[in-house]
């Protein structure tokens, strides 16, 4: 790794290295996301050409361990404003491939700074997971926003508390899974505390956001068709679920926050 230019993107908390058409490894990214001995990060991604007609782009995800998530919803809010910035557009409208599919961003930019409003896809519902913790059972909701979550409700789980259950509950999945514990604040209002695979605990995830409000609809808590506000440690996002096909459209912001590079 020589010469490797970036830019430092976050979205709510969750930050990223960006980095334009240049490969990069495991060990490289996890160099890179070392927050001591590195840049600092939850990941890298990798912005290259798009793979399907009518793209701009296409999304490659590395956590800051190494491994390769399907989808990063925080991430591809910073790649959308990212891509407006270098195309000098305050507000414009972009197809993006991910490895979870084609996704569409909305972006409205003020200088560093954007909204971005996703198509997250359409949630899938799976088979629920029970864990013990403190000598309580909990149940897990399964759903994928192309990457898997696992959901609990009104457990009252603090950061250590997470940072316990969480490794167990997605170690439980063949694949892994993000974990998220839910408490309400109102009808259309959650808090939110995230466990990622290949990062730990965040403070905020896009793809943990849009399973929660799947997961909050599908089980009653939380009308279809209206915005709910999803409040992680970094800051709320807006979902709203359609009733039929349940897919999410989720609005929040990113900033760029620096530029750099960094040689071997």
């Amino acid at each position: 790794m020589s010469g490797l230019r970036f830019q430092k993107y976050e979205g709510l908390g969750n930050d990223f290295l960006v980095v334009d058409g240049t490969a990069v490894t495991e060990a490289e990214a996890r160099r890179l996301c070392d927050r001591h001995f590195g840049v600092g990060g939850d990941g890298v991604l990798i912005v290259g050409p798009p793979r399907t007609p009518g793209a701009r782009a296409s999304m490659q995800v590395i956590n800051a361990d190494g491994s390769r998530p399907e989808m990063c919803g925080n991430g591809l809010r910073c790649v959308a404003l990212h891509l407006a910035i270098g195309d000098k557009l305050t507000e414009t409208r972009y197809v993006l491939d991910t490895d979870a599919g084609v996704r569409e961003a909305l972006v409205v930019r003020d200088g560093e700074h954007g909204v971005v409003t996703l198509d997250m896809g359409a949630g899938e519902l799976g088979q629920d997971h029970r864990e013990s913790h403190g000598g309580r059972d909990f149940t897990f909701l399964r759903v994928s926003m192309g990457n898997p979550h696992a959901i609990v409700f009104d457990a009252g789980f603090d950061e250590r508390a997470m940072d316990e259950i969480g490794p167990r509950v997605s170690a439980a999945s063949p694949q892994g899974s993000n974990v998220e514990s839910v408490v309400a604040r109102g009808p259309r209002a959650f808090d939110v505390i995230v466990w990622e695979r290949g990062c730990g605990r965040t403070l905020a995830c896009g793809t943990g956001a849009a399973a929660v409000a799947v997961a909050l609809a599908t089980s009653g808590r939380a009308p279809y068709g209206e915005a709910l506000e999803v409040r992680l440690p970094g800051g709320p996002l807006e979902l709203v679920v359609n009733e039929g096909s349940l897919k999410v459209s989720l609005k929040g912001p990113a900033r760029r926050v620096f530029s750099g590079e960094v040689s071997s």
